[in-house]
């Protein structure tokens, strides 16, 4: 391992920070989770930063960022691109500095983050069909008007204000042994790694930090093994906070030699963990900010070999569009075995939906929406199309149903949302 002061951030960077952000951050509540714990044998600590101004930990970071710049360059006003958590941060941190900030927001973006993002005072230009454009356009803008642009990762001075939710943590739970959270550039995970491997050596002690990626947006697993920045040629993620193609420069510097390590998680344990830990914890939690107990659910510190007896998983934020969450709490359900949907080919006759109906209601589960067709393109004369949601009760209950629905003749297909 490297000597840590060859390192972008250090710990007396972080602690410094921390100095800036006295008063301007709130000190987001730990929060137990029993329910975790025993799905994991360990005691399982949610650290939610989901409760924090503007919804996520991003605005740490850009506040120290921004309130570092000289006085010239706060004059000329500061500038970034952001679909969401770092355009809110970039924002409130302007306005709490009296700096004027412009951000450029991609086209199509949700509509409670432009309207939050202009609430706390920023200069919001929609550009772009996604983030990289409107980041190109944000950097453009930037050299022509002199304006600094804030990056959302890959900065000393972002890396260490993400650092000071770590230095939080350990003063709220001195004895934690493990502690999770998600990754796209890198800049919470090295910020964070930082203040906990240094304020661990110095206590005499051993903190395992790991980072958890969306499988189909997953960069640093690639580019530890190569030891370099390796790309994505795609990226694809209900976690759109952490949909990020290629690691920050630092933020790998840092993570290669802190982190112990980085795993990757599904969509459907995305959904699953979003919808946990709206029932059990109480917590709005957008995907991104659900990866690590995602990683929970699905058993990831065990596969990588990790025996933690006190775990704390940092929820990153809660901004979450409502069209979303509903789109991400069905598949959630679905995922739970608690919500059905079903295609099934008919005869067109009479009788065939309600002994379908009598099934499902004697199966005990409840219909909320019939689609019942009998004109397209796959379907014959005489043949009907009927799609059904039903909420259910489990995979074993859902298998119930479909099993006595087979028992009636008919062959249940089951849609995936």
């Amino acid at each position: 391992m490297s000597t840590h002061e060859a390192l972008p951030v250090s710990l007396s960077d972080v602690e410094s920070a921390a100095e800036l952000l006295s008063g301007v951050v709130d000190r987001t509540p730990v929060q137990h989770s029993r329910a975790l714990g025993l799905l994991s044998d360990s005691e399982v600590f949610l650290k939610c930063e989901n409760l924090q101004r503007a919804g996520s930990f991003k605005v740490r970071g850009a506040y120290v960022r921004m309130a570092r710049l000289s006085t010239a360059e706060k004059a000329r006003g500061v500038v970034a691109a952001s679909a969401g958590n770092h355009a809110q941060g970039v924002a409130q941190a302007a306005r709490a500095l009296g700096i004027k900030a412009r951000i450029y927001m991609p086209l199509g973006v949700a509509l409670p983050k432009l309207t939050a993002t202009k609430d706390h005072g920023a200069e919001v230009i929609l550009h772009g069909h996604n983030v990289d454009e409107a980041l190109a356009e944000a950097k453009r803008y930037a050299d022509s008007s002199g304006a600094v642009f804030v990056h959302p990762f890959d900065n000393p001075d972002i890396i260490a204000g993400q650092g000071t939710i770590g230095l939080e943590l350990l003063e709220q739970l001195p004895d934690v042994d493990t502690v999770v959270m998600g990754v796209g550039g890198g800049g919470l995970l090295a910020g964070v790694a930082t203040a906990i491997k240094e304020k661990a050596r110095e206590l005499g002690r051993e903190i395992r930090v790991v980072g958890v990626q969306a499988e189909n947006a997953a960069a640093y697993p690639p580019s530890l093994a190569a030891d370099a920045l390796v790309p994505l040629e795609k990226v694809s993620t209900i976690a759109d906070g952490i949909a990020v193609g290629t690691p920050g420069q630092l933020p790998f510097q840092i993570i290669k030699e802190l982190v112990d390590d980085v795993v990757t998680v599904s969509e459907d344990s995305l959904a699953q963990a979003l919808v946990f830990l709206l029932e059990r914890s109480k917590l709005v939690v957008e995907p991104a900010g659900a990866v690590g107990v995602a990683a929970i659910l699905e058993g990831k510190l065990a596969e990588a070999g990790i025996d933690s007896k006190k775990t704390a998983v940092i929820l990153s934020g809660g901004n979450i569009d409502p069209l979303l969450m509903l789109k991400v709490i069905q598949r959630g359900l679905s995922v739970a075995g608690r919500y059905l949907t079903v295609r099934m080919m008919l005869d067109d006759r009479a009788g065939e939906l309600a002994t379908i109906s009598r099934v499902i209601a004697e199966s005990d589960a409840n219909v909320t929406r019939v689609d019942h067709t009998r004109i397209g393109g796959s379907l014959s004369m005489g043949d009907v199309a009927i799609t059904i949601d039903m909420e259910t009760k489990g995979h074993v209950h859902s298998e119930t149903v479909l099993n006595n629905l087979r028992a009636e003749g008919f062959q249940p297909v089951i849609v995936k949302l």
